[in-house]
């Protein structure tokens, strides 16, 4: 994986709802962000080898791959990306799911969210990267 740089900023969203992908990619290519999708946590995988990224938005629940072993191999292979994570669930989150994002301190977006909740968590995540 590159290490983010200037210019315009790149986020993958790592989802396997097509309509979520939808939502984000509509909205955060209005607010001039660069966005690739990855339907699950294996392509995601793939994906940060070969490219940047300012920011990911996870989701917790995907298929073959879920967010929360994802979050666990960018502990190992860049941890730098770490803070850069952002999750997202549909439904009741409970229980491991919980615990575990709680105790990795990232930001949490429950689904559904509005474009505003979903902007206004973006914006948040990387002013405090930026800091």
């Amino acid at each position: 994986m590159k290490d983010p740089g200037a210019g315009v900023k790149r986020i993958l969203v790592v989802e396997d709802e097509p309509e979520i992908c939808n939502v984000c990619r509509r909205v955060l290519a209005r607010e001039g962000f660069e966005v690739d999708i990855a339907v699950n946590g294996r392509v995601a995988q793939d994906m940060i080898e070969e490219q940047q990224y300012d920011l990911c938005l996870v989701d917790v629940r995907t298929p073959k791959m879920s967010g929360t072993e994802l979050y666990q191999w960018l502990q190992k292979k860049y941890p730098q990306l770490t803070n850069r994570v952002i999750f997202t669930t549909g439904g009741i989150m409970g229980g491991d799911n919980l615990t575990f994002v709680e105790q990795t301190g990232r930001p949490f977006l429950p689904k559904p969210f509005t474009p505003n909740e979903l902007k206004a968590i973006v914006q948040e995540a990387l002013k405090q990267i930026e800091k």
